[in-house]
């Protein structure tokens, strides 16, 4: 959608909010191209809602044993 001068901008960004793609120019040059933000996306559903990703206190942090990384390398 282009716009001509003196319009003013909370009704170009109510029209952003609407999920218009707004380009302003300048003699009839687009300058500009004002888009909807982006939303933040969330963790998907269940991750690290009820469970955390690391276990508290500083267990976690140590260095791991031999036999872990044996463990790990076999799958278990």
């Amino acid at each position: 959608m282009c716009m001509k001068r003196g319009t003013q901008l909370s009704r170009l960004l109510e029209l952003v909010e609407q999920g218009e793609t707004v380009v302003i120019a300048r003699h009839g040059q687009p300058v500009a191209k004002l888009i909807p933000a982006r939303k933040k996306k969330e963790l998907p559903i269940g991750i690290a809602r009820e469970d955390p990703l690391a276990p508290p206190g500083d267990e976690w942090w140590r260095a791991i044993s031999d036999g872990e990384i044996e463990d790990w390398l076999r799958g278990k």
